[in-house]
C-alpha cells in the first residue's frame, strides 16, 4: 500500500497487483498445460507406478512389498480434458503462490509499523515452510501408501477395482491440501496464544486426549491395517502438536 496516495490511488495500485498476479498464475498454468506429459507422468500419476521412489525406498528395508501397478480409467467424455485444465490451474496457483504473497506483502508493507514488519515476514515464511512441508509429506508418503492400499483392497476376488481418474485426482488434491493445512497447526496455536485465547498449559492438560485424536486422524488419513503405516502418519502429527505447545 503506497504512502501518500488517496483511496482511489490505493485501489489503482491494488488493481495492478491483481493484474500481475493473474498474469503470472495464467502464464504458469499455460506452461503446465503445454508440458502435459511431464506434469502427469512424472508428477501427478507417478504414485501409480510400482517404481515410485517411496515404494522403492521402503521396499529396500522390507517395509512395503508387492506393490501393484494400478491402472486408472476414464468414464466421462470430457473428464480428461477438464482434469488437464484444472491440474494446470492448480499448479499455476501453487507455483506462483510465493510470488502472490510477495506482491501482497509489497502492497501492505508501507501500512505496517517498523516493529510489525519483522514478525509479519517471520509469519509468512513459517506459513510457506509448514504448508509445503505438509504437501511434501502427503505426496511422498501418505498418498502413495493410501492409494496403494485402497487401490488394491478387495472385499471379494469377484470384485475388480477400476479406479476412475476423477476419484484419483480428487483424493490426490484433497490429501495434499489437507496435510498442508494440518501443518499450519503450530502457527495457528501461536496466533491464538498471542491474543490470549490459548495457553500451553491447556495443550499439556489434554495431551492424552490429543494422542487419541492424532491416532484417529492418522487412521482416517491412511485407512490401512498396517500399523507401521498408521504410525508413519501419526508421528508427524504428534510432533506438530508438541511443537504447538512449545510456541504457545
Amino acid at each position: 500500500m503506497a504512502e501518500g496516495k488517496t483511496f482511489w490511488g490505493h485501489v489503482e495500485v491494488f488493481r495492478w497487483v491483481i493484474i500481475r498476479c493473474v498474469a503470472v498464475v495464467l502464464g504458469i498454468a499455460i506452461a503446465a498445460f503445454c508440458y502435459k506429459d511431464f506434469v502427469f507422468e512424472q508428477l501427478i500419476l507417478a504414485p501409480c507406478n510400482a517404481d515410485f521412489i517411496t515404494y522403492r525406498l521402503l521396499g529396500k528395508i522390507g517395509l512395503v512389498a508387492n506393490v501393484d501397478q494400478i491402472e486408472l480409467i476414464n468414464i466421462n467424455l470430457a473428464s480428461q480434458l477438464m482434469t488437464h485444465i484444472s491440474i494446470s490451474f492448480y499448479l499455476g496457483i501453487v507455483i506462483a503462490f510465493p510470488y502472490l504473497i510477495v506482491e501482497l506483502w509489497l502492497f501492505v508493507r508501507p501500512a505496517l509499523y517498523t516493529s510489525e514488519r519483522k514478525p509479519a515476514v517471520t509469519a509468512i515464511l513459517s506459513f510457506f515452510f509448514q504448508f509445503f512441508l505438509g504437501m511434501a509429506l502427503a505426496y511422498f508418503l501418505i498418498f502413495p501408501l493410501t492409494f496403494n492400499f485402497l487401490g488394491t483392497y478387495q472385499v471379494s476376488m469377484r470384485v475388480e477395482n477400476q479406479i476412475s481418474l476423477n476419484s484419483y485426482i480428487s483424493t490426490f488434491i484433497g490429501l495434499l491440501f489437507m496435510l498442508g493445512l494440518v501443518f499450519e497447526m503450530p502457527i495457528v496455536a501461536y496466533f491464538f496464544a498471542r491474543i490470549g485465547v490459548l495457553k500451553s498449559s491447556f495443550l499439556r492438560q489434554y495431551r492424552k486426549v490429543a494422542v487419541v485424536v492424532v491416532l484417529v486422524a492418522a487412521a482416517f488419513i491412511t485407512p490401512s491395517t498396517d500399523v507401521f503405516t498408521m504410525c508413519l502418519v501419526a508421528l508427524p502429527l504428534w510432533v506438530l502438536y508438541e511443537f504447538s505447545i512449545m510456541v504457545t
